[in-house]
Parts: structure tokens; sequence; C-alpha cells
């Protein structure tokens, strides 16, 4: 596995700086001490997502009767749809519809949804997590992506912390571009993830 993409591909789908300014809006009526319990409990449950899925990713295919390639072309169309709304600069209804996020305003506690899911770790994340598992032949290959999530959490966790001064200081055009180039690059491994499938569920065009 290449460690280096599943991690650029990974941080591109959770775009944690993107997700400042929904933090901000849902966290707008929290104290300082919510505000930080609400960090940490999506930053682990971000990890949880990943780690999760990545011990159990092949068995869950495997339960369902889907193949990689099956997953890896559903997973890269989904990404997909997700790279050209960020290359929009737009969260897309892929991660949650306006409808989710208007309620999610009502609630007392947004740490794990919608924030952690699925504004962090949405559909396409979670499926890429899946097909990466699915392909590794040894029990290291997990340990290192279980090691990229928690890597992911840490920067979720700054980046939350830090929500705030982000704003200040790139603002919300800052934002948007950084979302736009996690889009470009999103959008180059969808492609890749749907090229790979193609090719396992139909070898001739290998």
């Amino acid at each position: 596995m290449d460690i280096l993409k599943s991690f650029i591909s990974l941080l591109a789908l959770i775009n944690p700086v993107g997700a400042v300014p929904f933090f901000l809006s849902l966290t707008a009526q929290q104290s300082e001490a919510e505000r930080r319990r609400t960090i940490r409990i999506a930053s682990v449950s971000v990890f949880c997502v990943i780690a999760v899925t990545a011990l159990c990713g092949k068995q869950i295919i495997s339960f369902f009767g889907i193949s990689v390639g099956s997953l890896e072309v559903g997973g890269g169309i989904i990404m997909l749809l997700m790279a050209i709304s960020m290359l929009n600069a737009q969260i897309g209804n892929a991660r949650s519809t306006p409808e989710e996020r208007y309620e999610a305003e009502s609630k007392d506690n947004i740490a794990v949804v919608p924030l952690a899911i699925p504004l962090l770790t949405g559909p396409g994340s979670i499926s890429t997590v899946i097909v990466y598992s699915a392909s590794f032949h040894h029990w290291y290959d997990r340990v290192s992506l279980i090691g990229i999530g928690a890597v992911l959490a840490a920067i979720c966790f700054a980046s939350l912390r830090l929500a705030e001064p982000i704003a200040r200081w790139v603002g919300r055009t800052g934002i948007n571009i950084g979302t736009r180039l996690m889009g470009l690059m999103l959008s180059a491994l969808a492609v890749e993830f749907i090229v790979d499938g193609l090719k396992a569920l139909l070898p001739s065009l290998k």
C-alpha cells in the first residue's frame, strides 16, 4: 500500500480546514468548555470510524457479497461527486443535506453527528478505507492505516481548535481556495479508483 497516497486521499476527503465554517456555525451557541468537548469527541470519532473500518473493511464487503472492484468503482464515483462540489467550494450533499445541517443546529450534541459523521468522515472516506483495507495482504498494512487515522484525527483536532484564528487569518476566500485544491487532488484519485475498479471487473481492459 502506498501510505502517502492513502494519507493524501483521506486528507482530501476529510478536508478538516474546509469544515471550519460549518463547525463555527454549529457551535455558535456553545460555551468554550462545550466547544472543547465537542472537538475532542469529534476527533476521537474520526479516529474510531477509520480504525474500525480498517479492521473490519474486508468482512463488511464480504458480508454483503461486494467485490473490491465494485466498491472501487462506487467509491470512486462518490469521490468524484464530492470533488466536483469541492471544486465549486461547496461541501456537497454526499456528506450531508441542507436539511440535516439545519436540524443539527438545534441539537445539543453535534460532535458525532453530523460533525464527525458525515461532515468529516462521510461515505467517500469510509468507502476509501474499506477499499484500502480489503486489498491488504499483511496485518501491518492495517496498522499503518490505523496510524493514518490517528494522524488525521490529530489534524482535525488542531484545525477545529484553531477554527476561529483560521477563519480570521485565512478568511472564507482562503478556505475556498484550499477546498478547491483538495477537490482537484481528489478528482484525480477518484479517476484512479474508477479505473482500477473497472480493470478488476473487466480483465480485458488491462
